[in-house]
């Protein structure tokens, strides 16, 4: 009989993702404007949600947009979390 392998490999993390992008104008008013990987900027984001109190208080995965976030969200008052990051994805080039 073969043992089976047990060792786990060590997780990779997605080269598209760690890949440095350019955010446009718009988004580069709260995350900065020089090219920064996509999961950095999602964290800059949140940073900016957190400290301007953004996030819905009933509803938690709401985030509600200030006149900056508006621009980004394609000037939607509010979108959930997981279309923040779809909406943000076409903000970098």
């Amino acid at each position: 009989m073969a043992a089976k392998k047990t060792a786990k490999k060590a997780r990779k993390p997605n080269a598209a993702f760690m890949k440095a992008m350019t955010p446009t104008a718009i988004l580069a008013e709260i995350v900065g404007d020089k090219p920064i990987p996509r999961t950095e900027v999602v964290k800059k984001l949140w940073q900016y949600i957190k400290k301007n109190n953004l996030q819905d208080a009933k509803e938690r995965r709401m985030i509600n947009a200030d006149d900056k976030l508006k621009a980004v969200f394609g000037g939607k008052k509010q979108v959930s979390m997981f279309e923040m990051t779809k909406l943000v994805n076409k903000q970098l080039k």
